[in-house]
């Protein structure tokens, strides 16, 4: 199975704990394609958009289209970032955008303060 960065999949999250993002719901695949030799990649979970998050720098917004494969309005959270197992994933449902991927690194880099 073949799984790369600005892919949308549908991910295995539980077992969590606390207020970590949980149940099987989309992420987005935001590790480098040529990174590591583990298989493991990187995700951003994806949460319902709520119109408050507009004033966070950790989310950004996905309207759902054909290509993303979403049904509603997302959020990337990017300060819940997970290193996952590729035995979690279960479906891929489309990809983003260059673009949309630039606005998930540039969240990133704010959360990190770099």
């Amino acid at each position: 199975m073949s799984i790369n960065r600005g892919e949308i999949w549908l991910v295995s999250l539980d077992p969590t704990i606390g207020a970590e993002i949980r149940k099987t719901r989309p992420v987005v695949v935001v590790s480098s394609d040529s990174v590591g030799m583990l298989p493991i990649r990187l995700v951003a979970p994806l949460t319902e958009w709520k119109d408050y998050f507009a004033q966070n720098i950790w989310h950004v917004k996905l309207i759902p289209d054909s290509i993303n494969g979403l049904t509603k309005t997302s959020s990337v959270d990017t300060l819940q970032l997970r290193g996952v197992d590729t035995q979690r994933f279960v479906q891929k449902l489309g990809s983003i955008s260059s673009v949309v991927m630039k606005s998930i690194v540039i969240a990133i880099a704010a959360v990190i303060e770099y």
